[in-house]
């Protein structure tokens, strides 16, 4: 009988941490030659850990392309132990649409595990198509809450473990809170972080950095450490990522609330947010915005827009994506000393 082949999908999203938040906030560039880099040092280690292949997102902006340069320079070298790499065969928009649609193909062929390179709004796509199939996320983006900031070399030597059965996933995965939303009784999407609600009227250039346009505010959780607009409700009233519950705010004119917060809620953008009420919110409890018209920002980036003759309704869900415990792995290995060898001794 023959076994079966371990194999990993990596989603490297060319344009994560390249929006207009990079202009007006001065934040770091994430350039694509790192990400290349990175995905290097994950191959490199997911061949050692015995992973017979693994399926990428394709790009036309050089992730690819150095991938493929320098895998056959290392092949051609006998440099280095690699698992084949297979390019989907599927159409580039250069949109969201080509990481849902990596992420579907990934699904189907059965990967172990995805490992995710981007930012709040790459993950938040992934969300939304990998059903059981587990992720490990990796920070390349604008807002980095939800992603973790970690050296993709122990990310790619955790999904290894996980792929080649060494780790147990039901040891080291759990599942993370999402806020949804839906316009008129339909389901439109989901935020893995924060979802608010903003007086502006047009998505525009999607990402939002202003506090002015904000009436409310729902996060899943929220982090004292964090950048973004969930920072707002971290400083007042913290919610870990793993208790369930989530919080929402109202946001008031300057001066208008019971506290104001001193927000981090972009890159080196520190501003005072009004608030008026803050309240905890608990799975499937249904609030309906009042706000007239505006549009809904997921994640930080303004994704639906609605007028006075839409019914716009939110809550908190548990059923989010399946997240592995980078941490969690590593003591794993070393616990169960799956990477230590006993030598000899003549």
């Amino acid at each position: 009988m023959q076994a079966t082949k371990a194999t990993v999908g990596i989603i490297a999203n060319p344009l994560s941490g390249r929006d207009v938040r990079r202009l007006v906030t001065k934040a770091s560039v994430f350039q694509n030659a790192e990400k290349s880099n990175m995905v290097l040092r994950m191959l490199g280690v997911l061949g050692k850990m015995g992973v017979d292949e693994v399926f990428m997102l394709p790009d036309v902006s050089g992730i690819a392309s150095r991938v493929i340069h320098s895998l056959r320079h290392a092949r051609a070298a006998e440099t280095a132990s690699l698992p084949r790499v297979t390019f989907l065969e599927m159409p580039i928009t250069d949109s969201a649409a080509d990481s849902l649609k990596a992420t579907e193909l990934m699904k189907e062929r059965g990967v172990s595990v995805i490992i995710v390179m981007g930012g709040d709004g790459t993950h938040r796509v992934v969300a939304g198509a990998n059903g059981d199939t587990p992720l490990l996320t990796l920070s390349t983006g604008t807002n980095n809450v939800f992603p973790e900031i970690r050296e993709a070399t122990i990310t790619g030597l955790a999904a290894g473990l996980i792929a080649s059965g060494k780790v147990h996933i039901k040891d080291v995965a759990s599942r993370n809170k999402v806020v949804r939303c839906e316009v008129n009784g339909r389901r439109t999407d989901l935020a893995l972080v924060d979802l608010a609600v903003s007086t502006e009227c047009w998505i525009g250039a999607r990402a939002l950095w202003e506090a002015t346009c904000l009436r409310e505010l729902f996060v899943a959780f929220a982090e004292p450490d964090a950048i973004g607009l969930s920072s707002i409700a971290a400083l007042v009233h913290p919610v870990p990522r793993c208790d369930p519950y989530g919080v929402r705010l109202l946001i008031a004119p300057p001066g208008e609330g019971i506290v104001t917060v001193q927000a981090p809620i972009a890159p080196g953008v520190l501003v005072p947010v009004s608030v008026a009420e803050i309240c905890e919110i608990r799975p499937k409890e249904l609030f309906r915005v009042d706000t007239p018209r505006g549009t809904i920002a997921l994640d930080g980036e303004r994704e639906i827009e609605f007028s006075e003759s839409d019914s716009v309704r939110v809550w908190l869900e548990m059923d989010g994506p399946l997240t592995v415990n980078v941490n969690k792995v590593m003591q794993k290995a070393a616990k169960n000393k799956l990477l230590v060898r006993q030598e000899s001794k003549n």
